[in-house]
């Protein structure tokens, strides 16, 4: 049964992490302490240092060889059976877009940060090593897999839109340059193809801006080379280009992207101009910056044509980003909710449904390349597994780690939490609405948060033999409000940001009461 010394330990936990968050909120939203290249600034902070010191605080300090391995195969059977159900719904009539968004919803809660103090006040110590384990799978295995899937489908567009129908199909290798970070579409992306006597077609991917002194471009435009800024860590905020501004404001709605787990490339001004490209006829990548369409025209096709780039959610939602190109002409392409180009769509529709793909191998190797480049300026990549081996080496041959370093990590760890909560209030104040994607789709998102994954937890749970105290760990965990990293591959790739930013906020909003009915009427 529980008591109310037992509600009052679990908000003695709880209420000083919303106090940070309510701080930075307010410090923003009423006060207009800090303006939002200085939120840029904490924001850096704790995607850099705090985020990734903490995790790697709580996992080299949490035993290997002691894993709970029903908890462990309880996790992994929820989120396995989720993808499956997922994969043969989208097969059917869902989409891939669909699947990746409901999986981040269902699966990938905030465990790090809330649910850490949460389950360690409700239950005890012992879940702390318990909510650790699934941290590390999370940022190895299912983080992993999730940039995949998005990287997947970046691909599947780049491919549709620049070799359509049969031609894809002759793809044998893929080159990619090394200043090419993802195939999201933030920088804007050209191919080059050379076909060989039998008919192989090998294609390679570069930045329309990487150096290219032998190209047509950089002959006849005048392009000077530059070294890439994209250290990976960097949070795409008050560094958008100038013609980048928020339909309703000054502030940058790039900004909406920032947060603890924030590891985008910020946006530099480019020295490309898209129009003289065009009037060389070099085939140029373009996308909308958040919409996730990716297209290529030359210049015959550019030069009679009007682009309008809107992000999802146009006129009501949150985050909206606006760019338009004016060149003389009459066709209108738009982009709203990834949706397809609207001009001549009864050929695009054609074109979709006899398109095909290059062999598994070739696909697997550009998708696996990605992956790796954007895990490698990740540092949350390098803490988990650094962690990991310490933890291996320590509990093996009972090695401590010297004083100097322990204390040294420890000083940034124990700020982590704080530092984490007080970035998300910044992120919560710099939304023009907490509600960003309609209250239709907001309740959906909070009912397969806070129903839909506790449910699938506990008969993966009690499937697998689980049973009191652990049982309600695994349920209530499973309803801790939306992770962070999922919302910021979203917003990379432009696919449902509006849902996914709606599930971090308001969901944080409504964690707190959600999670303590659980507790409450486990308790029973």
């Amino acid at each position: 049964m529980i008591t109310a010394n037992d509600l009052y330990k679990v908000m003695c936990a709880m209420v000083p992490l919303y106090f940070a968050m309510l701080i930075a909120y307010s410090s923003v939203k009423w006060a207009k302490i800090f303006s939002p290249e200085q939120c840029s600034g904490i924001n850096r902070f704790v995607a850099v240092f705090a985020v990734p010191v903490l995790s790697f605080h709580f996992i080299s300090q949490n035993n290997p060889y002691e894993m709970d391995t029903k908890f462990i195969l309880a996790d992994t059977l929820s989120k396995a059976f989720v993808l499956v159900l997922l994969s043969f719904w989208a097969f059917l009539r869902g989409g891939l877009d669909w699947l990746i968004t409901f999986f981040s919803l269902s699966t990938l809660p905030n465990t790090l940060v809330m649910g850490i103090p949460l389950l360690k006040a409700m239950y005890g110590d012992f879940t702390q090593s318990l909510m650790v384990q699934l941290v590390v799978l999370q940022c190895i295995i299912w983080y992993t897999l999730l940039l995949f899937l998005f990287e997947y489908r970046a691909a599947t567009i780049l491919i549709q839109n620049q070799f359509p129908g049969a031609t894809a199909a002759s793809i044998a290798k893929f080159e990619i340059d090394g200043d090419v970070i993802s195939l999201d579409g933030r920088d804007p992306l050209r191919t080059e193809s050379e076909t060989d006597g039998n008919g192989r077609i090998r294609v390679r991917i570069r930045r329309s801006t990487s150096s290219a002194p032998d190209s047509a471009l950089s002959s006849s435009i005048g392009i000077t080379p530059r070294a890439s800024n994209l250290s990976g860590a960097e949070i795409f905020s008050v560094n958008t280009p100038g013609n980048l501004r928020h339909a309703g404001g000054d502030i940058f709605s790039g900004y909406a992207s920032s947060d603890a787990y924030s590891l985008q490339p910020t946006p530099r001004a480019s020295n490309f101009n898209e129009a003289e490209a065009a009037a060389v006829g070099t085939p140029v990548w373009a996308r909308s910056p958040v919409g996730g369409k990716v297209f290529r025209q030359s210049s015959p096709a550019f030069s009679g044509m009007r682009m309008v780039w809107e992000s999802p959610g146009s006129g009501g939602g949150g985050g909206e980003r606006q760019w338009s190109s004016d060149v003389v002409g009459e066709k209108d392409l738009s982009f709203r909710d990834c949706s397809k180009i609207t001009v001549e769509e009864e050929a695009e529709n054609s074109k979709m449904e006899n398109q095909e793909m290059p062999k598994a191998f070739v696909m697997l190797r550009l998708i696996l390349i990605m992956v790796g480049r954007k895990l490698s300026r990740n540092p949350n990549t390098y803490s988990s597994v650094l962690g990991l081996l310490w933890s291996l080496i320590s509990f093996k041959w009972n090695v401590g780690m010297p004083s100097l370093v322990k204390y040294s990590i420890k000083i940034i760890s124990d700020a982590g939490l704080g530092m984490a909560m007080f970035s998300l209030g910044l992120f919560m104040a710099l939304q023009p609405r907490i509600i960003a994607c309609g209250t239709k789709m907001a309740t959906m998102g909070m009912g397969i948060r806070f129903l839909g994954g506790p449910l699938l937890m506990s008969v993966a749970s009690i499937a697998v033999g689980l049973r009191g105290v652990q049982l309600h760990t695994a349920i209530v965990q499973a309803a801790l409000p939306q992770g962070i990293v999922p919302f910021v591959f979203a917003r990379e790739y432009g696919l449902h940001p509006e849902i996914l930013s709606t599930g971090v906020i308001f969901g944080m909003l409504v964690s707190l009461p959600v999670t303590l009915l659980y507790y409450v009427l486990l308790g029973l």
